[in-house]
């Protein structure tokens, strides 16, 4: 459980460095802008391979039993979760230019997805912080952004884009489910 919570340390602390009004001064005034980027990214693959590990290594400390039944819900979840976080990648579509931070919302609606689905400690401690590291930046980010021009209607094709990746990222996640992180959700 340690490297799990080790891992989420070194990976979310620098991402919060703007809201604890960090990145600037860090950036600025002790390293310099490409410096800062990479140990961002240092820092960030470090925490994430960290957080794989720790999650793997894990003692199965039951807190809460899910719902069985219940447990769709997590899957209808995850899809316009999966579409959040590929729109906040396409610049200029409508779903960008209106939630400014898409990707965020995404991460968010992924963590209560997640957690509904799952009652372990290791589980909540994962997605429930990625939860809350989600709607801090999202309402961070929101308030912080520059305002984009709004989206022309020929631009529309970015909001579908987002969409059909969006949609064949959760097939191919929904269906590999169990090689890739040991949990089965779709028989093969």
């Amino acid at each position: 459980m340690l490297l799990l919570c080790l891992g989420l340390t070194i990976f979310l602390l620098p991402h919060l460095f703007r809201e604890f009004g960090l990145r600037d001064k860090i950036r600025n005034k002790f390293i310099g802008a490409h410096a800062y980027i990479g140990l961002f990214s240092a820092l960030a693959l470090l925490g994430l391979g960290l957080i794989v590990w720790g999650k793997s290594l894990a003692p199965f400390i039951m807190i809460w039993e899910p719902i069985f039944e219940l447990r769709y819900l997590s899957s209808i979840l995850m899809v316009p979760a999966f579409i959040l976080v590929v729109s906040g990648s396409i610049p200029m579509s409508y779903m960008r230019w209106k939630l400014k931070n898409p990707m965020m919302l995404g991460v968010f609606i992924w963590g209560l997805a997640h957690l509904w689905a799952n009652g372990d400690l290791a589980s909540m401690l994962l997605f429930g912080i990625f939860t809350i590291w989600a709607s801090i930046k999202f309402f961070s980010l929101r308030h912080n952004v520059e305002p984009e021009l709004k989206p022309e209607n020929r631009w529309i094709w970015r909001d579908l884009i987002s969409i059909a990746a969006g949609m064949i990222l959760y097939l191919t996640i929904y269906i590999n489910h169990g090689q890739l992180f040991g949990v089965g959700l779709a028989i093969n």
